[in-house]
């Protein structure tokens, strides 16, 4: 069985983000090899406690690399920079302990898993004669700054001044150019971070989004004799996931039988207001933030998740909305336009605010006339919910790591 020595700083079970992607990956890698995970320990209790209850447990062994809760709360504060240095810290300290391990443990593979973004590779490429793998790596290269139209001057100019510091970092950043000299393999998280990686370093990085689902069989209702076309929106109300443009093709659309439902966090006044003055207030429903399984009963009942986020990882809403028969329709961007293909959706790339609305209205009244395609979107979710599940991507790391292997010998 092949030995993982994986660095997860964040890691939980039963979490969303980025500590249950770290779990998701090291349990289902588990089912295939014999895991060692570095990590920082804010859920060790968690992580302990779950380990009890899972049959692979004995192929995970956890070491602990503990943070002060005043940089675990710098973590979390997201756009914190005071974070990155003592996170870089925590990483140099993590070196030193997998090179300790190394010592005495016949490691196979080293693989910096999480967190995802490019800005941080870690120190694990220094240990030698031990094959490295990093990923899934998020590099995408900018926020597409033509959909901040409306945002505030102090958004817009955080937003252009972090996009100007992701190119130097690209470019020039010299621990991370050294990163992917020395990786075996780089896995990208999105087809934007392949396109980075051959841009800035002239590789071919492997495409393997950073998160998955949990395989669901579930009856696909026949809806194709609705007068309404109930359009699901999910998502937190800021202007990354666009909710704006979202409520601006409900009035291209003009069919008053079209309705959004929209279930989010945040505050939902301006949207509510935005609404009303185009005319459309009595086409939105509003929920506010819901429960998972109440979310997972309106992706049965309605028809289509309209997800009009610019800015993601792999949003884990449309691997739900997969899993429960919902067709997707979305931006071909980011983690979605991996993972939304013809035959569960559509998607349209990204140019203008106002171009899009007019791209995703036709969808829209398309569909609307046409349930007969959306019944057969629906009916290929489940074969492609097998494809992106966790114990499908699990497989296909395991691949790399023994292609890897056979490659560095």
């Amino acid at each position: 069985m092949i030995s993982v020595l994986i660095n997860a700083y964040a890691c939980a079970p039963n979490m969303g983000s980025e500590p249950g992607m770290a779990w998701n990956w090291i349990t289902n890698l588990a089912n295939y090899c014999k895991v060692y995970v570095i990590t920082e320990g804010e859920w060790q209790t968690e992580i302990e406690d779950a380990l009890k209850e899972l049959p692979q447990a004995e192929n995970i062994v956890f070491y602990y690399n503990p943070l002060s809760e005043k940089v675990r709360k710098m973590c979390w504060n997201q756009g914190d920079w005071r974070f990155y240095r003592h996170y870089r810290k925590w990483q140099f300290k993590t070196y030193e302990m997998a090179l300790e391990m190394s010592k005495h443990n016949n490691f196979d593979v080293l693989h910096q898993l999480n967190m995802i973004g490019f800005r941080e590779p870690g120190y694990l490429w220094k240990i030698p004669d031990i094959p490295f793998i990093w990923g899934p790596v998020d590099a995408k290269q900018k926020f597409p700054v033509s959909y901040l139209e409306g945002v505030g001057l102090k958004t817009q100019l955080f937003i252009n001044l972090k996009n100007g510091i992701t190119y130097l970092q690209l470019n020039y950043s010299k621990r991370l150019r050294l990163a992917v000299k020395r990786a075996s393999v780089v896995v990208s998280a999105s087809s934007n971070s392949q396109v980075s990686f051959e841009r800035f370093y002239g590789i071919k990085s492997t495409l393997l989004n950073e998160t998955g689902c949990y395989i669901q069989k579930h009856e696909v209702a026949d809806k194709t004799k609705k007068k309404k076309l109930d359009l699901l929106w999910v998502g937190k109300l800021d202007f990354r996931k666009q909710l704006s443009l979202a409520i601006q093709t409900l009035s291209k659309v003009s069919n008053k039988e079209v309705v959004l439902h929209i279930v989010g966090s945040g505050d939902s006044h301006y949207y509510q207001s935005f609404a009303k003055e185009i005319g459309v207030e009595d086409q939105c429903k509003w929920y506010g933030l819901i429960h998972q399984s109440e979310v997972q009963k309106m992706m049965q009942k309605y028809d289509l998740l309209f997800f009009t986020s610019v800015a993601e990882g792999t949003p884990h809403v449309v691997l739900e909305a997969l899993s429960n028969n919902m067709p997707v329709l979305c931006f071909n961007t980011c983690g979605q336009g991996d993972s939304v293909n013809d035959s569960v959706g559509y998607k349209i790339s990204l140019t203008t605010p106002k171009q899009s609305v007019s791209q995703f209205s036709e969808k829209i009244n398309f569909l609307f006339h046409n349930r007969n395609i959306l019944k057969q979107l629906s009916d290929n979710c489940y074969v492609r919910q097998q494809e992106l599940s966790w114990d499908s991507k699990a497989k296909k790391m395991v691949e790399l790591y023994e292609t890897t292997i056979l490659k560095f010998k």
